[in-house]
């Protein structure tokens, strides 16, 4: 590992690239009449993926960057999930057909927040909405220390087949400082649930960064986690943007690890996992040999969206419910993100779109290239550029932040490939940026690059 590259980019603020262009650059411009249109010109041999997010949890976690909030009562989550059974009517009516799926994802927030019943009706809706096939991917977001029985049984009974437990930290210590207190055992009793139930596909979400979390803590965790066995581990660095997520406010910023410590952290959690027989995926995810994500890593297929790496092929992405984002060949839409305007719009009639971006052929172009580096580590440029009709030669020039990465031998370049070093491939997200034509470097609107 280089640490003296982790000390001079670790502290650049940069996207993670799970859309290319990132969503600070939507635009009011595209609405709900631009999606709908949207929706009425897709392919008719077109599929789709679902995503569906539920804003809500019974209490803040202080680390959190996710759009969501505090419900004490049940009321309003039953409310919210009859507004989301209509928007996905009303989408559906909208592109005219049964179209198919492949992935649905639940996100939030916690999903697992409504009654099992409600839960059961949604997918009910979302099978008489849309053709789901029968081999669709049904992935659900789980808080354990709120999952009952019941529920587990309303999603067998619904068909999900993968479940990601947060998990963030083991460490007591740590997890008091996120207001986040959460047993071995509490999750220990869920994956079992879940097993028991049949939902075999079981990942575990890691955070790095973290107040008062050390490499010995990191490590502590990542041993109990693999007791557990879980087929895919997610291990983010924790973003601490205050200024925008005001309940991280309660974190203790002097106790936050610095550039250098979180990058210790991250590289001992990866050599861990790998020691562990686990095969790196990018960035940040990690999987048995045998997992579908590992083998989609291997055969090149890998793709990224909103919900990070992921297996999933298709061009079409429905986003459902209050801040979700969708995309289609067009471009990317955004729903109300405040939850009573999101509902209002759906009681109108109208689609709750606020903001979207309507995609170039250079933005097509950067995307692609963004993609397979995030994914790969490299891309073909000569191959990429070929396909878009543009030359290799001109996208190289235009990016000017690549010149000190290949001094620093960050990036290899070899006629027109482009390939990461792999000791510095935990730079991933500053080699991207350097195709990134919309990047402000000034505005600190993303997560550390380490």
């Amino acid at each position: 590992m280089r640490f003296d590259l982790a000390a001079s980019y670790g502290e650049e603020r940069l996207p993670r690239y799970t859309s290319y262009p990132t969503a600070p650059h939507f635009s009011p411009a595209i609405d709900a009449d631009t999606y709908a249109k949207w929706l009425s010109e897709l392919p008719a041999a077109a599929s789709a993926s679902l995503y569906l997010h539920v804003p809500f949890c019974r209490e803040m976690c202080w680390y959190c960057g996710c759009h969501t909030q505090i419900a004490r009562r049940d009321g309003l989550i039953a409310a919210y999930q009859r507004t989301l059974r209509s928007e996905i009517a009303e989408v559906a009516e909208t592109i005219g057909r049964r179209i198919k799926v492949e992935h649905i994802h639940f996100g939030g927030g916690t999903p697992t927040i409504m009654a099992p019943e409600a839960f059961a009706e949604l997918m009910a809706q979302m099978r008489q909405s849309f053709f789901v096939l029968p081999s669709a991917e049904i992935a659900v977001e789980i808080d354990p220390r709120t999952l009952t029985s019941e529920m587990v049984e309303a999603m067998r009974l619904s068909g999900v087949n993968r479940a990601s437990l947060g998990v963030q930290s083991f460490d007591p210590v740590v997890q008091r400082a996120i207001n986040r207190v959460q047993s071995y055992e509490q999750t220990a009793a869920v994956v079992d649930m879940l097993r028991g139930a049949g939902i075999a596909g079981v990942n575990f979400d890691l955070i790095y960064g973290l107040p008062h979390q050390t490499v010995a803590s990191c490590l502590d965790t990542v041993r109990r986690a693999l007791e557990l066995g879980p087929d895919r581990f997610s291990v983010f660095g924790y973003a601490h943007v205050p200024a925008f997520k005001k309940h991280q406010r309660m974190i203790n910023e002097a106790v936050l690890p610095d550039g250098l410590a979180r990058h210790d952290q991250a590289c001992a959690i990866a050599n861990a996992l790998k020691e562990a027989g686990y095969v790196q995926i990018g960035l940040d995810h990690f999987a048995r040999p045998d997992d579908a994500m590992a083998v989609a890593f291997n055969e090149r297929t890998l793709r990224r969206n909103f919900q990070g790496y992921t297996t999933d092929k298709g061009e079409v992405l429905l986003g459902f419910g209050a801040s979700a984002i969708g995309h289609l060949p067009q471009g990317y839409v955004q729903n109300q993100v405040q939850v009573g305007a999101y509902a209002q719009s759906i009681a109108s009639g109208r689609l709750a779109t606020a903001k979207g971006y309507g995609l170039t052929d250079d933005d097509r172009l950067r995307a692609d290239i963004i993609e397979r580096i995030m994914c790969e580590f490299s891309a073909d440029l000569g191959d990429i550029c070929a396909r878009h009709g543009a030359e290799p030669e001109a996208m190289l020039k235009s990016a000017s932040r690549l010149k000190p990465l290949i001094s620093d031998g960050i990036v290899r370049l070899d006629g027109d490939r482009l390939a990461v070093a792999n000791d510095s491939r935990f730079l991933v997200r500053s080699v991207a940026a350097a195709f990134d034509a919309h990047l402000d470097p000034g505005k600190q609107l993303h997560s550390r690059a380490v």
